[in-house]
């Protein structure tokens, strides 16, 4: 049998609301793949319910870490989610030195809004320390909304024109990533995908699925679970964008066709025993 892969995690933890950690934990499990969390914060549930509390984990993030160096522990991939404050993304930069190498990947998703709005727990200066930290990212999967705070640009909605998805995603190649993949790409108001570049080639490929109307919270952590998990075991950045489009499109059906409130996240754990191929979509 081959050695397990391997990943850290660092998200928080939203008991009520499928997102983060509930997200990326049977995910990354389903594909096969170890996976180790360090939590950010714990919330009664995620942010786009009315109210919520939350309990900051911030100061038992370095602690975790340095009890895990002690050990010796490698990872093949690190994974970076929503993150709370600025010092949580200081902490997490100083994470990303501890554990990575030539070796393993560093994936961020820099979670910090969408339709044209920071969330409400996000200021302009994170924004600004999320640059910083994608720096020192392999891969960086920012959403349309996110990837203008990065470049610095004023948030247009779509439909969008390739000129301009292009013109974003070679903007936020000089942040100093591998490969870009941008999400809530849609050229007209039947398909809704992704958008990838990759630094070596200077190519970009698109994947598209049915867009479906609403907003289907946690949409972007299944994407980000499932490209990592493909990613890390050995399929193409392309072919992982695919898989990740597909699930991703195939989860908001289901939660259509359940009747289920899009606030609770969708009904990604159906579709769970697709990831069990690593090879293809």
């Amino acid at each position: 049998m081959a050695k397990i892969k391997t990943c850290a995690a660092i998200h928080d933890i939203s008991g009520l609301g499928k997102c983060s950690l509930t997200v990326a934990l049977p995910i990354l499990s389903s594909a096969g793949i170890e996976t180790s969390v360090i939590p950010t914060a714990l919330f009664s549930n995620h942010t786009a319910f009315p109210e919520f509390y939350k309990h900051d984990l911030t100061e038992h993030m370095l602690p975790v870490a340095r009890q895990w160096k002690s050990f010796g522990v490698e990872f093949d991939s690190l994974y970076s989610g929503f993150l709370g404050s600025m010092e949580q993304i200081n902490i997490v930069s100083e994470i990303f030195d501890m554990f990575g190498n030539s070796d393993n990947l560093i994936l961020v998703d820099p979670v910090m809004g969408d339709n044209g709005k920071l969330y409400k727990t996000y200021s302009s200066d994170m924004a600004d320390g999320m640059i910083k930290l994608c720096r020192k990212a392999d891969i960086i999967v920012p959403n349309m909304t996110e990837a203008a705070h990065l470049v610095g640009t004023e948030y247009k909605k779509g439909p969008y024109t390739k000129e301009y998805v292009e013109h974003i995603l070679s903007e936020l190649l000089k942040l100093g990533a591998e490969y870009v993949i941008l999400t809530g790409v849609y050229f007209d108001d039947d398909c809704l995908g992704a958008a990838c570049i990759s630094r070596a080639s200077g190519s970009v490929s698109y994947c598209f699925s049915t867009k479906y109307d609403g907003f289907f919270h946690g949409t972007g952590d299944v994407f980000a679970s499932v490209l990592l998990a493909g990613i890390v075991n050995g399929m193409s950045v392309r072919d992982a964008m695919n898989r990740a489009v597909g699930f991703t499109s195939k989860s908001i059906k289901n939660t259509i066709d359940a009747g289920t409130d899009p606030l609770m996240g969708v009904c990604f754990e159906p579709e769970l025993y697709t990831l069990r191929c690593t090879s293809k979509i």
